[in-house]
């Protein structure tokens, strides 16, 4: 899809090299510019290879080449790299590229039709922007660490970086726009992806609700304060996740268990009080897990087991997709495109690896 598309990459850690991973699996090819020393994840969470498992699990399918940004040769490397490139994507902090002379304004000189994305957490200009931080800030300052608190209120710490995720979701989605419009008018464009904008966009519901009620955890069907949308401990102390909004899928769980007289408590309360919840509730407790997906995958009902990671490649959904596979350089990745076939898969590249196939190609 995106074949021929050439993506200069100027970003580190996590939300730009997953933006541009996802841009890869397309057919995009990115150049991976690193310092000389080289992306800082290639030393986060080391592998049992001796590499950071941040790089290795959203590098693969690139190139890299190394470049001194702080002297004037490597940015005016950089420079020409550009000049015959589509996409600029960096997340350094706001004013670093300016200073580096790689701006958008001086990089349109000698690309005018560049699509040129920044990632950061709070944006170019504004109160915080030359603030440092990290996924979980964003997360505490959109409001969404607030929605994930435990049974005292208290918010829980997630394990996995959504911020950043979803940073690089974003930067996908203002680059491909940014790709479309050029294709449009034969116009460049900048784009500027605060990381907390963007998990703040999640709260639409939550905003109305609270302004209308006072209640800050969004629709209350959804919250888990309702028996059919809830979370369920199973026998083994395993969880599955029901979520029989509609009359017809909590009919199928009550009738199931031939407990018509369950049906009219559909959205009664997950209340101790609540005798339906209790029964419903030991129910579950009165079955394993495997007994539970096993009913989840005969009943209707909207049923799925809670999963822990280690599950994943061996759950059948999973395995029919190929989702995670097993690499040819000795680990496991995640595709980001289940519906897209890969040829050749490239492993994460060694710093600097592509130093001479390109830089010897623009430097002659």
């Amino acid at each position: 899809m995106l074949k021929g598309v050439k993506v200069i990459d100027f970003t580190n850690y996590l939300p730009g090299p997953f933006a541009t991973l996802r841009l890869a699996e397309l057919g995009a090819e990115i150049i991976k510019v690193e310092p000389p020393s080289g992306d800082p994840a290639r030393n986060t969470g080391i592998s049992k290879q001796g590499t950071g498992i941040v790089f290795l699990a959203n590098n693969r399918q690139k190139k890299s080449i190394t470049l001194n940004l702080k002297e004037k040769v490597g940015v005016e490397t950089a420079l020409k790299l550009i000049a015959n490139a589509d996409v600029v994507i960096e997340s350094f902090r706001p004013g670093v590229m300016e200073k580096l002379g790689l701006s958008y304004d001086a990089v349109r000189k000698v690309k005018p039709d560049i699509v040129y994305c920044s990632i950061s957490g709070y944006g170019q200009n504004g109160i915080l922007s030359k603030l440092g931080n990290h996924d979980i800030n964003y997360m505490a300052l959109s409001g969404v660490l607030a929605q994930l608190k435990d049974s005292q209120g208290r918010p829980v710490h997630p394990s996995i970086t959504i911020a950043d995720y979803l940073g690089g979701f974003a930067a996908n989605e203002r680059i491909l726009a940014g790709l479309v419009s050029r294709f449009l008018s034969g116009q460049g464009s900048y784009h500027s992806i605060s990381i907390t904008d963007q998990l703040a966009s999640l709260l639409g519901n939550h905003v109305i609700v609270e302004k209308e009620t006072g209640e800050g955890t969004g629709i209350n069907v959804l919250n888990g304060s309702i028996i059919s949308y809830a979370i369920y401990e199973t026998m083994d102390g395993r969880y599955m996740s029901l979520g029989a909004l509609e009359p017809k899928f909590w009919q199928n769980f009550c009738l199931a268990h031939r407990h018509e007289d369950w049906i009219e408590a559909h959205f009664s309360k997950t209340d101790a009080a609540n005798l339906v919840f209790k029964e419903v509730t030991a129910l579950f407790k009165g079955k394993t897990f495997y007994e539970w997906i096993e009913f989840a995958q005969k009943v209707d009902c909207c049923m799925a087991p809670v999963l822990e990671v280690g599950e994943l490649n061996e759950n059948p959904y999973f395995k029919e997709k190929e989702l995670i596979f097993a690499s040819s350089w000795g680990d496991y990745q995640v595709k980001m495109h289940s519906d897209v076939e890969q040829g050749t898969i490239a492993p994460p590249p060694k710093k600097g690896e592509h130093n001479d196939g390109i830089l010897n190609g623009i430097l002659i």
